[in-house]
């Protein structure tokens, strides 16, 4: 009798929203720490920083052990990660009172170790079941990451706006049970036998292929372009557009991801006669242009527009770019998709960290606060969208490797 891998998928789509949870619920959290615990912008950005360190740095390691361990361990050990740093994030800023960042920075650091690993894992692990659209899979897979932004986005603001901002740190505490009743699922369920290790591409033979070098970069910038807006968005909308944290986040991050998880759902039906670099070049230049209206607007309907319409240019960015690597090199294993995963969180890590670290810098210059206050916006206005406009480098730099990319492929 063959298994049945109903199951199998069911985990691993509850493993992309677990993942979607702990890097979207802080974002949420931003103003609250900043009111309460007086983080500042760049150490907002550091924390999404570390936390994508930490994953970069779990990445490179889960390419050394994860073939070696298997799969169902290391997915049991991603949830138990995830599951911990939750808790910890509701728990230990009222534990260390006296030093409130450090308690957030090692939550941050225990869930990013839980979404690290489940990056490596998930995506290889769908890759590896019996299916006939290897690309749609792929891409369905991480409209799960969406839905679960979107779920983390629109029920933790409504708890927020019905019990209060004193309760916040309920909130990780009850997300937190999702990884753990996963975990236990992904003890059951059957799983594909893996490749023995002396069949996978070496780190050499997989560095040495300018097709994945190239699609390491445009994989930083995938990174890069979505989470520079996801994060950013609920702060822009409440603290540059003068708009409630409630519509604020509805219309920003919530609507960023459920546009975002719809593209990933329909993309595949409705672009099946482009090649997924073509996908990848309209993406990124609707990517700029949505950048462009969130910025340069002076309307707050048509910069939220371009938050939530970027959704839609970054969706096909980063399945996309997974797909066209195990297509164009199928012995890179679990190592490839490790190495994958680091560079997109590379990105993830320089996204976010730049803009906020643009934001302070353009808030501390008193000759560009007082242009802004000339033109009517406040420094805080200004800075915001000075951050993001620095972020819009990223697809710009997307477009430039995809044009090399499509060269080199042309020529093989």
């Amino acid at each position: 009798m063959k298994p049945n891998y109903h199951s199998t998928r069911l985990a691993c789509y509850i493993g992309y929203v677990t993942q979607a949870i702990t890097i979207n619920l802080p974002p949420l959290l931003f103003v609250i720490f900043r009111d309460r615990y007086g983080v500042s912008y760049e150490e907002l950005g550091r924390l999404v920083l570390m936390n994508f360190v930490t994953q970069l740095s779990i990445d490179l390691l889960a390419g050394l052990f994860a073939d070696r361990i298997g799969t169902r361990w290391c997915a049991v050990l991603a949830h138990f990660f995830s599951a911990a740093g939750l808790l910890a994030l509701g728990i230990l800023p009222l534990v260390l009172t006296g030093v409130p960042y450090l308690a957030l920075m090692i939550a941050a650091i225990t869930y990013a170790i839980g979404a690290g690993l489940m990056e490596v894992i998930i995506s290889p692990t769908i890759e590896s079941l019996p299916s006939t659209g290897k690309s749609a899979s792929m891409s369905i897979l991480h409209s799960f990451y969406c839905w679960g932004q979107a779920g983390a986005v629109l029920l933790s603001t409504l708890f927020l706006l019905a019990f209060g901002q004193d309760v916040w740190f309920l909130l990780p505490i009850f997300w937190a049970i999702l990884p753990l009743c996963n975990l236990f699922l992904f003890l059951r369920v059957p799983l594909m036998p893996p490749v023995p290790v002396d069949q996978l591409a070496t780190l050499r033979q997989l560095f040495s292929s300018p097709v994945l070098i190239l699609a390491f970069v445009v994989m930083t910038g995938a990174g890069a372009s979505e989470l520079a807006m996801a994060q950013w968005a609920s702060m822009l909308a409440e603290r540059g557009l003068g708009l409630t944290k409630f519509w604020g986040d509805i219309l920003g991050p919530c609507l960023f991801a459920i546009l975002m998880g719809a593209t990933r759902v329909l993309a595949p039906l409705s672009f099946k006669r482009l090649s997924l670099s073509t996908v990848l070049i309209l993406s990124s230049v609707l990517c700029i242009i949505c950048y462009a209206m969130t910025v340069f607007s002076g309307s707050a309907v048509i910069a939220m527009a371009g938050c939530a319409l970027c959704g839609v240019s970054v969706a096909m960015m980063w399945p996309a770019t997974i797909s066209y690597a195990a297509e164009n090199f199928p012995s890179g294993g679990t190592r490839m998709f490790a190495l994958l995963a680091a560079f997109g969180d590379v990105g993830c890590s320089l996204g976010p960290w730049l803009t906020g670290l643009v934001s302070d810098l353009t808030q501390g210059n008193p000759a560009l606060v007082e242009k802004a206050a000339s033109a009517g916006m406040t420094a805080e206005q200004l800075g915001l969208k000075s951050g993001l406009g620095a972020a819009a480098i990223f697809p710009v730099i997307m477009i430039v490797c995809l044009a090399l990319l499509r060269r080199k492929t042309r020529k093989a």
